[in-house]
């Protein structure tokens, strides 16, 4: 990745995986198959370090099933992670 921050390098990674997805997606589970590493997958930047659990666990209530497209569930599961300080 060549992003120029850790967030944009996070959000490229976010759409780069959940956009293998098939649309719309209704429930979270069927995110795992895309997922490199299934549920042990990570997304990694300069400071931070995700794990696919935590964001679908720890930021749920940021998130708004149906999703009709990879761009409206990554900006949720950004705004989630801006909102608890993650690239602060």
């Amino acid at each position: 990745m060549t992003a120029e921050n850790p967030e944009e390098e996070i959000r490229e990674q976010l759409v780069a995986v959940f956009g293998q997805a098939e649309y719309p997606v209704v429930d979270p589970m069927e995110l795992i198959p895309v997922l490199p590493d299934g549920a042990a997958t990570t997304f990694e930047a300069p400071g931070v370090s995700l794990g696919a659990m935590e964001l679908g666990m720890g930021y749920a209530e940021y998130q708004d099933y149906p999703y009709d497209d990879v761009e409206a569930l990554v900006a949720d599961l950004m705004t989630g992670l801006r909102d608890d300080g993650v690239f602060e």
